[in-house]
């Protein structure tokens, strides 16, 4: 059960292209969005927010790609818990065992215990990537990475938002000088690819952003970004200060934050 007042938290335990994880909480429901690391690398991340696998009531997938679901069918079956994804996701890995599984449309909206979800497609050259939004009644998070550009659609879904964790993948200079190979340069600035700095500031500026309390940073290159300059993109898309942003990283990832009331 939670301890923290009854309102929706969040946490991820790690974000980039090594590995991506989530953690949302409220009431006494809890849920994985996504599981990147090996079953070891999440039981010791979600011993540093003081949880056991234990506490997590459901995995929820977006998509296939392995850092996002590296550790999914191992920490499932090991700890009983059931995975949710989309059919498409589920066709491109229907050789791996899972504890359970639960089907999810991106298009319509299906609630795990306390909390609410409501999936929504983004372009990523996946088999039917989704993103999501989750929901505690009056409080929604929106989470929103791995996707090429920002559909109307992705618009609509984030807009209004309490808390955003949102992609910023590159800067295209360092992109574009940095040491990917051609080929995967074009795949991560292309329309099936990753958020540059740039797209997600802009984004900020098309949406109500308004109610956010929470802006986090998410899905950072290593090689082709510097925090700094995701911050700062971000910053001046909201007249806000650049360390009202928060950064989750790789190897740590980030810890609890709060969602209350005003």
């Amino acid at each position: 059960m939670s301890d923290n007042g009854g309102a929706m938290r969040f946490a991820l335990l790690g974000s980039g292209s090594k590995g991506n994880a989530l953690v949302v909480e409220y009431g006494a429901t809890r849920l994985l969005i996504d599981c990147g690391f090996s079953a070891r690398e999440m039981e010791k991340r979600l011993a540093r927010l003081k949880l056991v696998p234990a506490d997590i009531d459901a995995l929820v997938i977006t998509h296939e790609h392995d850092d996002h679901w590296r550790g999914v069918s191992r920490f499932s079956r090991r700890h009983e818990i059931p995975v949710w994804l989309t059919p498409g996701t589920r066709a491109a890995k229907a050789h791996d065992a899972l504890a359970a599984i639960e089907l999810y449309s991106p298009h319509e909206p299906f609630a795990i215990g306390d909390l609410e979800l409501f999936p929504y497609p983004v372009p990523h050259d996946a088999r039917e990537p989704a993103q999501l939004v989750v929901g505690s009644g009056d409080k929604r998070l929106g989470i929103l990475s791995d996707s090429g550009y920002a559909t109307p659609h992705v618009r609509e879904m984030i807009d209004a938002c309490d808390a955003l964790v949102l992609e910023c993948n590159h800067d295209p200079e360092m992109l574009a000088t940095g040491p990917y190979p051609p080929s995967l340069k074009r795949r991560v600035a292309g329309k099936l690819g990753h958020l540059s700095n740039q797209q997600a500031a802009e984004l900020l500026t098309q949406i109500d952003a308004t109610s956010l309390q929470q802006l986090v940073v998410a899905h950072i290159s290593e090689s082709n970004n510097r925090p700094e300059l995701a911050q700062a993109a971000l910053a001046e898309a909201l007249s806000t200060t650049a360390n009202w942003v928060h950064v989750a990283n790789q190897r740590e990832g980030l810890s609890w934050r709060s969602l209350v009331n005003r």
